[in-house]
């Protein structure tokens, strides 16, 4: 690649104490790029995302660019997550394409030829969509599919089934991803949300040959509740429409014991009856003001204005590369 001229491809590649697998994702996705018959085997970047990592990720990545200065990468000043790691690495990625990509290498390199092939005839975006997820557990195949029908249930930016982060980005939808101002970030509904000509392309998911997933039970419930909220307010609609329900029905019911009470005259309330009232009413209420919550402590957190993320180094990035990083977004 031309010093100073933008590469055709980006790969961008968050990694969190990835050390191991890094020298094995550099390699497998060097030999796929250079057989590729698109002039992009010849231009192209490999920019790593460093996001807080605790063990030696940056020096195997500082050791990858030095037998291939195609490698690069941005550390960040500690661990902000994906998603901003994401947001990161598509800020700084030169390409006319992006393709964000794990470095744990269960979506295939080899798929990025059906990729360009489809981006060269005029789509956008080409999203990967796994067709064999036997690689996942169970219950992770469950709660995906759970979670994505009830996230396109709520929202009117729609998921693709079984697609994820890994996909081809034409460089205009990577600069209306950039200028969106959110912290709280969701990709994969910012990527449904920003339309544009897209398609996909099939791919089995392989297992995980090196290290672990980052993404723990929790993580991945707190990065459903961020999709949601971050998407949609139905969840507050329906809760009015709940609210209206229930207070109908209790004007209902207190219709009832007055008129009761003026035929049949005073009678001694059921003490469960008064229980199961009291805790159904308090359990509505702390659930409603619950999801409230939610949405308030994120509009907290857009009105701070922090920065998404902040860079502590960088291996083959220019100081002009750089500047602003850490007062933008």
């Amino acid at each position: 690649m031309t010093a100073g001229v933008p590469p055709i491809l980006s790969i961008i590649v968050p990694v969190k104490d990835e050390e191991d697998a890094i020298p094995d994702f550099v390699r497998r996705v060097s030999a796929v790029i250079a057989a590729l018959t698109d002039p992009a085997a010849q231009s192209y970047e490999i920019l790593f995302i460093d996001d807080g990592s605790t063990d030696q990720s940056m020096a195997a990545i500082a050791a990858a660019h030095v037998a291939n200065r195609n490698v690069r990468a941005i550390s960040l000043s500690r661990n902000f997550g994906k998603e901003a790691a994401l947001s990161a690495g598509l800020d700084h990625a030169r390409g006319a394409a992006v393709v964000p990509m794990d470095v744990d290498l269960q979506d295939p390199p080899e798929v990025l030829a059906d990729m360009i092939a489809k981006w060269r005839a005029g789509y956008d975006m080409v999203y990967g969509v796994r067709k064999d997820r036997t690689t996942d557990s169970l219950a992770k195949r469950w709660s995906a599919d759970l979670y994505y029908k009830i996230h396109n249930m709520l929202s009117s930016d729609k998921i693709p089934d079984h697609a994820g982060d890994f996909r081809l980005l034409d460089r205009r939808v990577v600069d209306v991803l950039r200028a969106l101002p959110e912290r709280n970030r969701f990709m994969k509904g910012l990527f449904a949300w920003s339309g544009f000509k897209a398609t996909s392309v099939e791919y089995v998911r392989a297992e995980r040959m090196l290290g672990t997933t980052k993404f723990r039970p929790w993580k991945l419930w707190t990065l459903a509740l961020d999709g949601i909220t971050s998407s949609s307010t139905a969840p507050l609609r329906i809760w009015t429409y709940v609210g209206a329900c229930v207070a109908a029905l209790s004007f209902l019911y207190a219709l009832f014991i007055i008129t009761k009470v003026l035929i049949f005259g005073i009678a001694v309330a059921g003490y469960a009856s008064l229980m199961v009232a009291v805790l159904f009413f308090g359990g509505l209420q702390l659930l409603s003001l619950g999801i409230l919550g939610e949405y308030v402590g994120r509009i907290m957190m857009e009105t701070k204005q922090r920065p998404l993320y902040i860079v502590r180094d960088s291996i083959g990035l220019s100081d002009d590369e750089l500047t602003g990083t850490a007062g933008k977004k």
